[in-house]
């Protein structure tokens, strides 16, 4: 059994595409899974929630989400409240309705179920203790929050999809349907997985690198905006520490800290990150060879620049290219 624990302030879309996902599965694979696909949507109370849209999401159990719910073999799924901010997570994390659910989440999993999350829902599955030493991933905004708030969690904050065992986590929002799709391939195999994918055109995706907004870094860190400014004006050439923090009037420790606060990765990453950015804007809006792209962004050699790209997006320099011009 499937349970999507339904928050106040839920993305009615995540949960809903959830939903779509597991019956998809259900109706493709018939009786062949044991009822591992059936499912239900629950709240703490028992009664419909109101999402972020402020619109109510009724639920099919009316009465009070209790621990004796769960059973080995079950799994719980709680998608994100909607948390635009660090700001929104912090006061997400001092509602009542939050203690609720940690504890809800504990008993679910002390039962033998699988816990699964995703976006800021991730933070209430980390208060709950249960990714104490294991690894997760959040919305890529929200990922150098976690690291901080968490810092017994191995924050991936590129991964779309966290498999640790019986704790899985998810990234930002719509993430919401790699995680469910995972859920489906544990249950029900990776075959009936990638029908289901096919059936609702849903592509496989590893990696959030490529929806981050570089931006919304910059604009709220000066520090992060003198270097993003100075890499940008070089990125045909090699920047070393020390360089970028004189551009920022700070020590080299006291930018290494900041970049690794604010964005959640090192320094070298993060002028990877720049430059890969760079790649895929220059992949999508010119026809300029992959070697070429590659130098100007600061790679000498193709191959390594093919690893890094591929490392920080997912996909190939190329399938960039095609996927973009088969939208145009």
């Amino acid at each position: 059994m499937i349970t999507h624990l339904a928050l106040d302030g839920a993305l009615e879309g995540a949960l809903g595409l959830g939903i779509d996902i597991v019956d998809t599965a259900a109706g493709i694979a018939g009786d062949t899974t044991g009822g591992r696909l059936r499912q239900r949507v629950a709240s703490l109370d028992g009664l419909p929630v109101r999402s972020s849209g402020g619109r109510l999401i009724s639920v099919d159990i009316e009465t009070p989400l209790g621990a004796a719910e769960f059973e080995p073999g079950d799994v719980l799924v709680v998608p994100g409240p909607s948390a635009s901010s660090e700001a929104r997570v912090e006061e997400l994390l001092t509602r009542s309705q939050t203690m609720q659910a940690v504890e809800i989440i504990r008993r679910a999993a002390d039962s033998g179920a699988t816990v699964a999350a995703s976006c800021s829902a991730v933070f209430v599955l980390a208060a709950s203790g249960l990714l104490s030493g294991r690894a997760a991933t959040t919305a890529w905004w929200l990922a150098p929050l976690l690291a901080r708030r968490f810092p017994d969690v191995t924050v991936h904050c590129d991964r779309m999809v966290v498999d640790s065992g019986a704790i899985l986590t998810a990234g930002a929002a719509f993430a919401h349907t790699d995680l469910l799709l995972a859920l489906v391939a544990r249950l029900g195999g990776g075959a009936l997985a990638e029908q289901v994918a096919r059936y609702l055109v849903l592509d496989a995706r590893m990696s959030q690198s490529r929806y981050m907004v570089l931006e919304h870094l910059r604009a709220s860190d000066p520090v992060l905006r003198a270097v993003q400014q100075h890499v940008h004006a070089n990125l045909h050439r090699q920047l070393s520490l020390d360089e970028l923090a004189g551009v920022a009037a700070v020590s080299a420790r006291t930018l290494a800290r900041r970049i690794r606060d604010r964005a959640g990765v090192s320094p070298t990453q993060y002028v990877h990150r720049l430059r890969v950015a760079q790649a895929a804007s220059l992949l999508t809006t010119t026809r300029e060879p992959v070697d070429v792209i590659a130098g100007a962004v600061g790679y000498a050699d193709p191959a390594a620049f093919r690893r890094v790209y591929r490392r920080h997006t997912g996909e190939t320099p190329t399938a960039t290219r095609t996927r973009t011009a088969d939208t145009t």
